[in-house]
């Protein structure tokens, strides 16, 4: 182990992100690689601090953010330990806690967005847009959106998309179809089981062959992943729904390297981890597989209203032109209004401080429910 600690190398770019987030990168990155394997300690807050030049705080704010991606865990007095597994093969895994699933008419009541922000930017933009909100949409959607939501996805989820690999769309569920036709109807998928019920409604009304893979404690089954003939797989890496089950870390890299085979995707439902009560949210396959073959998909129904039918994907460069070939043609479903809405929250900044808000909301929820057991 001295050997290791004595090749380290961990530096700060005081030009790029927050220098916490780049040691947790420059750690997880190490830990993946096998550097640090299942079980080594690793390095103490003070000789990292030393290396890369900067306080113990800003280290401890790294190995928070390696506990809560379940990369590390800490023990009393002894230090931080590597808790992830790489490995080539697939695990036996415990079958997902039934306790914890949630029926469809449950709310997070913690997420609303507050209506006196909604209405007044609606006004804004209806006083400065003029007749700007008749024009026709792009088919893709507005380029102001997709520049705002390209920002917050560098800034906020670790995923770096050009404006052209956005596409605007009105909800999930007319993404899931969207993706059907881009990826082809001659190829099974795979889906969670159990999972949001309107996946598998959309899958059976567009004809598609489709299987399902029993969840466990920490994400699909690593047997039923092997052994799927599907070559497409749909997850929802972090809490999926019904279920709650969020992906740990080594199954999130089990995913990656199972889409690594010639004609795989997966198609990344990414619904609610902007409100995860962790250091930081929860990684997004996209920005682990740097992108190559995840399709990401996300909606404003959940951070902002149900009644706000806004969805996007961010679209891989190794599918850019068979879209355009394919789908390039589909007018954008999602009204100029709405889109023009959207772009004002988000650049105004009022999208990320309710995000954060439900953040600070849950974890002193989390702590008061642990006072009280």
């Amino acid at each position: 182990m001295r050997k290791i600690y004595s090749q380290m190398k961990y530096t700060i770019d005081k030009n790029k992100r927050p220098a916490y987030l780049q040691i947790y990168k420059q750690l997880r990155d190490d830990i993946v690689s096998g550097i640090y394997g299942y079980g080594a300690k690793l390095p103490s807050k003070r000789l990292l601090a030393e290396e890369s030049g900067v306080s113990t705080i800003t280290i401890e704010h790294a190995y928070a953010c390696l506990c809560d991606e379940g990369y590390a865990a800490s023990r009393e007095r002894s230090g931080y330990y590597v808790i992830f597994k790489s490995s080539d093969g697939f695990a036996v895994t415990d079958s997902v806690n039934t306790q914890n699933i949630l029926h469809e008419n449950e709310t997070n009541e913690e997420a609303v967005f507050p209506i006196s922000v909604l209405s007044r930017t609606m006004r804004r933009v209806l006083s400065d847009y003029h007749d700007v909100l008749l024009e026709r949409s792009p088919n893709t959607g507005r380029i102001e959106l997709r520049t705002a939501i390209r920002r917050y996805l560098a800034g906020n989820r670790g995923i770096y998309a050009d404006i052209n690999q956005i596409v605007i769309g009105s909800g999930a569920e007319y993404l899931y179809g969207l993706i059907v036709d881009l990826l082809g109807r001659d190829k099974m998928f795979a889906i969670e089981k159990p999972s949001y019920q309107k996946i598998k409604q959309v899958y059976q009304a567009e004809d598609i062959d489709f299987e399902m893979l029993p969840l466990t404690n920490d994400g699909i089954d690593s047997l039923a992943l092997a052994s799927t003939r599907a070559s497409v797989l749909h997850t929802t890496p972090y809490r999926s729904y019904p279920s709650l089950c969020t992906a740990s870390a080594t199954k999130r890299h089990e995913y990656i390297r199972w889409a690594e085979q010639s004609g795989r995707f997966i198609i990344e439902d990414d619904f609610e981890s902007e409100f995860s009560v962790s250091s930081k949210p929860t990684e997004t396959l996209f920005a682990l597989s740097e992108g190559s073959n995840v399709i990401y998909l996300n909606t404003f129904s959940k951070t902002i209203s149900p009644s706000l039918r806004v969805g996007y994907m961010v679209i891989p460069d190794s599918l850019l032109e068979t879209f355009e070939e394919k789908l390039g043609f589909y007018s954008c479903t999602v009204p100029t209004f709405e889109q023009f809405v959207l772009t004002e929250l988000i650049n105004s900044g009022d999208f990320e401080r309710h995000i954060n808000r439900v953040r600070r909301s849950k974890r002193k929820n989390m702590q008061n429910n642990k006072q009280i057991i």
